[in-house]
C-alpha cells in the first residue's frame, strides 16, 4: 500500500505545483507583456484615475445621458463579481415584467418618442455587463439627450458615428457603441 501511496502523493504534489502556480503565473506574466492593458482591466484613465472599464457597463440614468443594457446582476448593477445571466426564458412573468418595466422608463423620460424601442434596451446581456449598446439603441435615446443637454440632435448622432465600433475582424458580432465613452465624450472628457 505504502509503494502506490508514494506515486500518488508526489504526483499529486507535481500536479498541484504544476497547475495551481506555474501555469497560473505563466500565463499571468505572458498577458502581462503581451497585453498590459487588457490583462489590467482595459480601465480608460483621466487624469490618472480610472472612471471605468472599457469591458464592464457602468449605470447611467440622468437624462443627459445614454443608458446602457439591463445588468443582470445581484445586489449592484454591473457588479463584476457577481457576473451572471438572468436565465429567465420568454415566457417567464419576472422577464415580462422586467421588460415591461423598461419600456415604461424609456417612454416616461421621453414621450414624445414613439420609435420602436431597441430590444437591447430592454434586456439584459448574457454576462450582465455589457457595456455596449446597438447604434439603433443609441440613436433611438439621441433625442432625449440632445434635449437634456441643449445640443442638436445632428450633434448628438454625429458622436454616435464617431463612437460607433465596427465588427471585430469584419465578421464577428454586430456594430456597437461603447455607452461610457460615449457619455465620457457628452461630458467633453474623452
Amino acid at each position: 500500500m505504502v509503494s502506490q501511496l508514494r506515486p500518488a502523493l508526489v504526483s499529486f504534489i507535481a500536479l498541484s505545483v504544476i497547475t495551481g502556480l506555474v501555469y497560473p503565473l505563466a500565463v499571468t506574466g505572458a498577458a502581462q507583456m503581451l497585453f498590459p492593458w487588457q490583462a489590467n482591466g482595459s480601465l480608460i484613465m483621466q487624469s490618472g484615475q480610472p472612471v471605468g472599464s472599457q469591458l464592464i457597463g457602468q449605470p447611467f440614468d440622468g437624462a443627459g445621458y445614454f443608458w446602457g443594457r439591463l445588468s443582470a446582476t445581484a445586489s449592484i448593477p454591473y457588479n463584476a463579481a457577481a457576473s451572471s445571466g438572468s436565465n429567465l426564458g420568454p415566457t417567464n412573468d419576472a422577464l415580462l415584467a422586467a421588460v415591461q418595466a423598461r419600456v415604461d422608463a424609456l417612454r416616461a423620460a421621453d414621450p414624445g418618442n414613439t420609435q420602436p424601442i431597441p430590444v437591447d434596451l430592454v434586456t439584459a446581456s448574457a454576462s450582465g455587463l455589457d457595456p455596449h449598446i446597438s447604434p439603433a439603441a443609441a440613436l433611438y435615446q439621441a433625442p432625449r439627450v440632445a434635449r437634456a443637454r441643449g445640443l442638436s440632435e445632428d450633434a448628438v448622432g454625429a458622436l454616435i458615428a464617431r463612437f460607433t465600433e465596427d465588427r471585430q475582424l469584419g465578421i464577428l458580432g454586430e456594430p456597437r457603441v461603447s455607452v461610457l465613452l460615449l457619455n465620457l465624450a457628452l461630458d467633453g472628457r474623452e
